[in-house]
């Protein structure tokens, strides 16, 4: 076995956020922390800060197909996943290219708008991202409102998350992560379908303002463990901790909703 077999190597295909608090900036930084050698193709670059978008570019699909090429071509990737992708042309590319390299522990995570609300997929891809990418996920990590854009259902007739999350699984992928934050309850509880059984993962729910990117963080975070070998549940679990420590650790930087803490286990936000 070569050093290179030693070293968990996962790929983040998503968008740059200028601000650094989400898309591949807390991707790579996520990886990062749970000790995984991070790789990216870039989707759309957008400019923004805690405040707001103020622009998004959406890339040209063989841009992002080459990138991808760089690194699966020379690297042994073990997981990969993908955030904000902009177009039906990038998602069929993205999609074309992961059967190509027969990538089997692909996480989608479904982001449709920005925390500030823009627009991160145009209306004509999101049918697309449904019936093309799902079936090639592990894992699909949608929150309460992307649950009700993929299944067509207002926010109030989500209902029981259980069954929601059984029904996400109609769309092809292999098992779903439906991401509690946004539902009502005293915890932080989110509803893992495996594609038998619903699995509840709880935490305490942290009390801060400090949550730019974090469904990014979440979902690399699960990629780093799945990358390191980890069984998909136990990889859930474990990020769920991860981010929870991450929101717990966050402090204020900018004017605006400020990002979650990457690095809080290695050191505090104004330590020498």
């Amino acid at each position: 076995m070569t050093d290179e077999e030693h070293i968990p190597v996962a790929l983040t295909i998503a968008g740059s956020d200028s601000g650094g608090g989400a898309g591949i900036q807390a991707d790579l930084r996520t990886f990062a922390a749970l000790r995984v050698f991070g790789t990216c193709a870039v989707t759309l670059v957008t400019a923004q800060n805690t405040l707001g978008v103020s622009r998004i570019d959406i890339l040209d699909p063989e841009l992002v197909g080459a990138q991808i090429d760089s690194v699966m071509t020379d690297f042994h990737v073990g997981a990969a996943k993908t955030g904000a992708l902009g177009s039906k042309e990038v998602i069929e590319l993205v999609s074309a290219k992961m059967e190509e390299y027969e990538m089997a522990n692909l996480v989608v995570d479904p982001v449709m708008v920005s925390k500030h609300g823009s627009l991160l997929i145009e209306d004509s891809a999101k049918k697309t991202l449904i019936d093309v990418l799902f079936p090639r996920a592990l894992l699909i990590t949608p929150n309460a409102h992307e649950a009700c854009a993929i299944l067509g259902v207002k926010p109030d007739d989500l209902g029981d998350p259980e069954d929601a999350a059984r029904k996400l699984a109609e769309t092809g992928a292999r098992a779903v992560l439906l991401k509690g934050g946004h539902l009502s309850s005293d915890d932080a509880v989110d509803y893992f379908f495996d594609g038998e059984t619903v699995h509840r993962i709880s935490a305490p729910r942290v009390e801060t303002k400090h949550t730019h990117g974090t469904g990014c963080t979440l979902s690399s975070a699960i990629t780093a463990y799945i990358a390191r070998g980890r069984d998909i549940l136990d990889a859930v679990r474990e990020g769920k901790k991860y981010v929870s420590g991450a929101l717990r650790a966050a402090r204020r930087i900018g004017h605006g909703v400020s990002p979650t803490h990457h690095m809080h286990e290695y050191y505090e936000w104004g330590a020498d």
